[in-house]
């Protein structure tokens, strides 16, 4: 049946309509595909290593939809893979992730937009000077969480020992089974990079933490020619100046993968459900198993476990101890009050 044009007039020609073009079975044969991994991305390029260790530059195929790829992802990629200057490479798939790094925006339009910022990664390094700026356990709690939540290792890496002793710090932590390295500036050199090094060795390491933690000067200890900017502590805020500016991912001389990400002052967990938090705070979840069915946790809960885990008797618990676990309980609810 033909379509009616509105008119009978022979000399018309009508566009034909948008489905009106037959559809093809035949699909782009991939079979030439390599497969890579993403190590930076910037407007829309993607910066690979293929590995066979050949760095790429790439767009994203226009049949991946509006899907987000991070650093991190593997890719399977076409076209151009000779790595030359200005060439153009094409990524046609994207597998599925075996860890997904996310945080929720806390301002702005966006408020509770949940977004990945890195993938596939089996350890999340959270970077924490002892002092210049001082160290902040809120976040350090946020990114505990979200590692837990990721289904990535933790790791603790405390910089700047030369100014202040990591004793008082590891003691909010101390009945957490985490790894935990320890560096100070020496006369020549970094002292622990060692430790560090044997940490990350065989691992896909993400490194997190605020401005001027240290986060850029010991990639660029660490792998060669990394040449990531570095900056100092604003002296009147305390705070760090921003160097980096996106995620990117550099191979470690000794094999494994270094990611490092800009330096946030925020790391929000609107994504988290309630009792997900908890993950984050092993030494509660044990008490927390004590409580009412479809307890909230919250400060009003009634006959919540975790006030009388935190609130016991000074004779039954030494100070410390009792300080200790107020300070833990508290650090989790501001965090469930805060989502």
């Amino acid at each position: 049946m033909s379509r009616d044009i509105g008119t009978d007039d022979a000399r018309v020609r009508v566009r034909p309509g948008k489905g009106s073009r037959p559809r093809t079975k035949t699909r782009p044969d991939r079979s030439a595909a390599v497969r890579a991994r993403v190590t930076a991305v910037d407007r829309g390029r993607y910066a690979l290593m293929t590995d066979d260790g050949v760095q790429l530059v790439a767009m994203k195929a226009r049949e991946l939809g509006r899907g987000s790829i991070v650093v991190g992802d593997r890719v399977a990629v076409v076209g151009d893979l000779t790595g030359r200057k200005d060439s153009l490479a094409r990524v046609v798939a994207v597998d599925d992730r075996s860890t997904t790094l996310r945080r929720s925006a806390e301002d702005g339009d966006a408020v509770g937009v949940e977004r990945a910022v890195v993938a596939n990664a089996t350890q999340l390094v959270i970077v924490t000077a002892l002092a210049d700026p001082p160290p902040r356990p809120g976040l350090v709690d946020r990114f505990l969480v979200a590692a837990y939540d990721a289904g990535m290792r933790p790791l603790l890496l405390l910089t700047k020992a030369d100014l202040a002793s990591p004793d008082e710090f590891l003691r909010q932590y101390r009945a957490l089974d985490l790894g935990v390295v320890v560096t100070r500036r020496g006369d020549a050199a970094i002292d622990g990079l060692d430790d560090l090094r044997a940490a990350l060795a065989g691992e896909v390491s993400v490194l997190v933490g605020h401005s001027g933690v240290g986060k850029s000067t010991l990639v660029n200890q660490l792998v060669p020619g990394a040449a990531r900017s570095t900056g100092d502590v604003n002296d009147v805020t305390g705070r760090g100046r921003h160097t980096s500016s996106s995620a990117v991912a550099f191979p470690l001389p000794g094999g494994g993968l270094v990611i490092d990400t800009p330096g946030i002052r925020s790391f929000g967990l609107a994504h988290v459900g309630p009792g997900d938090l908890l993950r984050g705070f092993t030494d509660l979840a044990a008490a927390a198993a004590a409580c009412p069915r479809d307890c909230s946790h919250a400060a009003a809960a009634p006959d919540c476990a975790l006030d009388q885990w935190a609130g016991g008797s000074p004779t039954a618990l030494a100070p410390e101890d009792l300080e200790y676990r107020r300070a833990r309980l508290g650090s989790y609810r501001r965090l469930l009050a805060a989502r």
